[in-house]
């Protein structure tokens, strides 16, 4: 599955786990991103929206 908002294009983001005595591992901070089915250039499509988007009205859901 591709980790990136269509609309927005955010993608995940790379940091560090902290543990108790602040030890740093990789870890990756994914976008909450959801499948629906959208308008893209007047035909429905499915493709996955992060939940941001889809809150303000950035895309428009096919019915």
């Amino acid at each position: 599955m591709s980790k990136i908002c269509v609309s927005c294009g955010k993608a995940p983001a790379i940091g560090n786990n902290r543990s108790h005595s602040n030890r740093a591992t990789k870890r990756r901070f994914d976008p909450n991103l959801q499948r629906v089915r959208i308008v893209v250039d007047g035909s429905p499509q499915n493709a996955y929206v992060c939940a941001r988007c889809l809150k303000s009205g950035r895309v428009t859901k096919a019915i």
